[in-house]
């Protein structure tokens, strides 16, 4: 059995890692949001859309729970939001959300992924005004109707795309819970594929061949920090 046996321990090793840093990833977020809001998902809807995100990517429900608990009980780490800039390989642009409780570990961690692969971190806006900053809701359901409860609920709907029957709405990132309880309202047990807050490049670029291998390791470099939440950036391979 040798080699066989090695590698499906190798690959359920890595799942296992890859579960952990998924599982590590929604703990912190939902600790985070839960700590800051009400930690009722009916009440504080940001919340209830990390629960569900989480329980769609099979996270067990025990890890969910004990991030509530430990909000609840106050104590515990006081992650705070950082957000890093820059060009990547092939200057690609970059933006990384992290939360940390510790700033300086953070921020070196994500420049020593820069230096590695020889490129530079930008100050702060350096590149953020080349993506919008919205809120997207992907879901069953009619663009009329949709459209018509969020323009009663004074939303500034950014677009609407149909397609195959699935509506996408974009709206700015700060008007997110007055949407979606305008969306929830009209359609009834409304189920969504896609709930969050994200940032879309404006235009998109091709990754240069040659800068293709370098911006893979980039990308796996960052992802072994389990500060990094999301990175977010307009190359396209």
């Amino acid at each position: 059995m040798g080699r066989a046996f090695q590698n499906r321990k190798d690959s359920m090793a890595k799942t296992s890692d890859a579960n952990a840093k998924l599982y590590s990833k929604f703990s912190r977020e939902i600790y985070v949001v839960a700590k800051a809001g009400s930690f009722d998902p009916d009440s504080n809807l940001t919340l209830r859309s990390l629960i569900d995100r989480a329980k769609k990517a099979q996270v067990p429900a025990h890890v969910i729970d004990k991030a509530i608990e430990k909000a609840k009980g106050g104590a515990g780490e006081d992650f705070k939001v950082a957000r890093y800039e820059g060009y990547g390989p092939g200057n690609v642009m970059v933006i990384i959300d992290c939360l940390t409780d510790n700033p300086n570990r953070t921020f070196g961690d994500v420049r020593s992924c820069f230096t590695k692969t020889k490129t530079k971190i930008g100050t702060s806006g350096s590149v953020a005004h080349m993506f919008d900053h919205n809120a997207i809701f992907v879901f069953d359901g009619d663009e009329e109707i949709a459209l018509e409860a969020l323009m009663e609920a004074d939303v500034d709907v950014q677009d609407i795309e149909e397609d195959s029957g699935k509506l996408t709405v974009f709206a700015p990132h700060n008007e997110y819970n007055k949407a979606k309880v305008a969306l929830m309202g009209v359609f009834e047990n409304i189920d969504f594929d896609v709930d969050e807050i994200q940032f879309l490049p404006q235009n998109m670029m091709e990754v240069p061949e040659d800068a293709k291998p370098m911006f893979e390791k980039f990308l796996e470099l960052l992802n072994e920090f389990d500060d990094v939440q999301n990175i977010y950036h307009n190359g396209e391979m």
